[in-house]
């Protein structure tokens, strides 16, 4: 197979119909929009109008909460902990912060800091320091003889 010999599944592309032609061509007239009124025109967004009838948006009722300033972790699990650390890019013998994460390619543009999950297994000891760590996470890392440090409580 050749570079010029490339070219489409037959019926994969299928050519615009050309509205407004005539009648002849059964797109004509009023080319696909119907009789007159505000959807006829031109630059019409109606999305949740419901002719009158109260939109479901409003029928239906509301709930949950989001927070005006969220905190944004990012997620690092035990398993790919481990990993890194089999491969070498970890060293355990020094404390593992979140620069040395992101050295290591575990996380990406840390915001408000690092989340520790129990996902997976860890068996180096560890000193480790992050933002915020699940308790299975804490256990297990204290399981396999290591040490985690989380900011105190405001």
């Amino acid at each position: 197979m050749k570079l010029n010999e490339l070219k489409d599944n037959t019926g994969s592309r299928k050519a615009r119909m050309r509205v407004g032609r005539g009648i002849g061509s059964g797109k004509g007239k009023t080319a696909g929009s119907g009789m007159k009124g505000q959807k006829a025109r031109s630059g019409v967004a109606i999305n949740g109008f419901e002719g009158g009838q109260m939109p479901i948006y409003r029928r239906l009722p509301k709930r949950g909460f989001n927070s005006i300033n969220p905190t944004d972790f990012e997620v690092v699990n035990l398993g790919r902990l481990q990993k890194a650390i089999d491969d070498g890019k970890i060293d355990v013998k020094t404390s593992i912060t979140t620069e040395t994460l992101a050295a290591a390619g575990l996380v990406g543009k840390v915001v408000d800091g690092v989340r520790l999950l129990a996902k997976g297994e860890l068996t180096a000891k560890i000193n480790i320091s992050v933002a915020g760590a699940s308790k299975t996470a804490i256990a297990a890392v204290e399981k396999a003889g290591g040490t985690i440090t989380l900011p105190e409580a405001k």
